[in-house]
């Protein structure tokens, strides 16, 4: 596996709060209709293109792995933390789960009608994003979806900021800026969701939904 420089602080960090986060953060789409309703278009979409195989890049415990496969997709998740990945498997026994890097996907060029990225490049310094980016566009096949979330930064003109995160350094990112990036990889935007933050929000990010197809 090729290693990003950021990437084996945050795996480590991940596996030694695998089990809390995943009782944290059971029935991850409750009370977020919004989302659940893009993930439904996202599933059409790439059923609409003849593949319906999906990979959730970043899968954690694999809870969205198992919302895609019950949205008629062929799921599979894929995770740096060893620990999220046995969870996952413990979970969801009739799926696969395999321990990866985004950064350098165990997966064929092309072989992928769709990717989800929930919340997965977050702690993705921004020398390394055009890599993981790249390696998204680079598994997706022509006409093939991707549907990528992330917390947006404050104005326009800031490309990305870094922030406190209780597992590690995270980063939010200006939406234009991000959707340039993966139009550079010849990925373009479809739509885009931006959710503003509720007052009970610990931190009050803007977050956004971009969903992109390749050409």
């Amino acid at each position: 596996m090729t290693e990003l420089p950021s990437l084996h602080a945050t795996r480590d960090a991940y596996d030694a709060i695998a089990p809390t986060y995943a009782e944290m953060f059971q029935d991850p789409l409750r009370e977020r209709a919004l989302e659940r309703g893009l993930l439904s278009a996202f599933a059409e979409m790439v059923r609409a293109q003849g593949d319906g195989t999906v990979a959730d890049l970043g899968c954690g415990p694999g809870d969205l792995t198992a919302h895609l496969d019950g949205l008629g997709l062929t799921a599979f998740g894929v995770d740096a933390s060893p620990v999220m990945v046995e969870l996952a498997r413990e979970a969801h026994p009739g799926l696969r789960f395999e321990v990866g890097s985004m950064a350098a996907l165990d997966i064929a060029d092309g072989a992928l009608g769709g990717v989800l990225s929930r919340w997965s490049v977050i702690h993705t310094p921004p020398v390394e994003l055009p890599a993981v980016l790249a390696e998204f566009a680079r598994v997706l096949a022509p006409g093939g979806h991707l549907l990528i979330d992330f917390p947006a930064t404050d104005g326009a003109h800031i490309e990305n900021q870094s922030y406190d995160h209780v597992v590690a350094t995270a980063y939010r990112w200006c939406p234009d800026h991000f959707a340039g990036l993966l139009r550079g990889l010849g990925v373009e935007e479809v739509a885009r969701l931006v959710m503003q933050p509720k007052p009970s929000d610990r931190r009050q990010f803007r977050e956004v939904q971009l969903l992109v197809r390749k050409g």
